[in-house]
């Protein structure tokens, strides 16, 4: 069955540093992906690079089918690709702001009918509606990051690092959100050092310098015994 997305023989650098060797992912639509890596590996990189926000050595992407590798960040917006940066919000704004920027383009009457779904799905930022993201905790901000992020429903969803800043208990409310949004939701790549997420993946990759050196289902990782070791050795899973 043809991927409903898929990164073929991505490489990329940043000057003369290569920091992207070969790298193929493929989902189909309405799964879930983690990808591990620990920092340095070239997560954000590659995230960047699929959103177009950093040029390709080589390589192909396809959605849907179609080929977008060509197309500026913003065309691969309107064909659904959405991103979540590690920050996710924009401080100085309130949230309502932060759900209007994320909403740019909808109609008006739609725009306020989106806002106000998800305030019903995160009655926490219902409350402060009106207050700056930099006031909110950490957990709140990741909330309203993903919020933004699906205002206008994204095809697919590309996250770095949700669990960055945040506590325990605020990495585990970050992930319940996820697990109800994918449940009607997007097809999402989760990039992440913290093994909490593949409690809501199908699969999961490992970059590690550069290059996916796994892949494969969650269970299939959680039986590697070199993936266990390097992941699961400190605490358990």
């Amino acid at each position: 069955m043809e991927p409903f997305f898929a990164a073929r023989g991505i490489e990329a650098a940043y000057g003369r540093l290569q920091v992207l060797w070969g790298v193929d992912l493929e989902l189909q639509q309405g799964e879930v992906a983690v990808l591990l890596g620990s920092n340095g590996a070239g997560k954000t990189t590659l995230l960047k690079a699929l959103m177009g926000l950093r040029p390709l050595l080589k390589g192909e992407i396809t959605l849907g089918g179609q080929h977008v590798e060509r197309l500026r960040p913003d065309r691969r917006v309107q064909r659904g690709i959405h991103y979540m940066t590690e920050l996710g919000v924009f401080p100085n704004l309130s949230i309502d702001e932060n759900l209007q920027v994320g909403g740019f383009g909808l109609p008006r009457q739609e725009l306020r009918r989106r806002i106000e779904e998800l305030y019903e799905t995160f009655p926490d930022l219902a409350k402060l509606h009106s207050a700056s993201a930099a006031s909110l905790s950490g957990g709140q901000r990741k909330m309203l990051g993903v919020a933004k992020a699906v205002v206008v429903p994204p095809r697919l969803l590309l996250m770095d690092e949700p669990s960055a800043g945040l506590s325990p208990r605020f990495v585990g409310e970050v992930v319940a959100v996820l697990r109800n949004l994918r449940e009607n939701g997007p097809t999402m790549l989760i990039a992440e050092q913290n093994v909490k997420f593949l409690e809501i993946a199908d699969r999961a990759y490992v970059l590690d310098g550069g290059r996916i050196s796994f892949r494969g289902t969650v269970q299939e990782l959680e039986a590697d015994d070199a993936v266990r070791q390097a992941y699961f050795g400190v605490g358990g899973h």
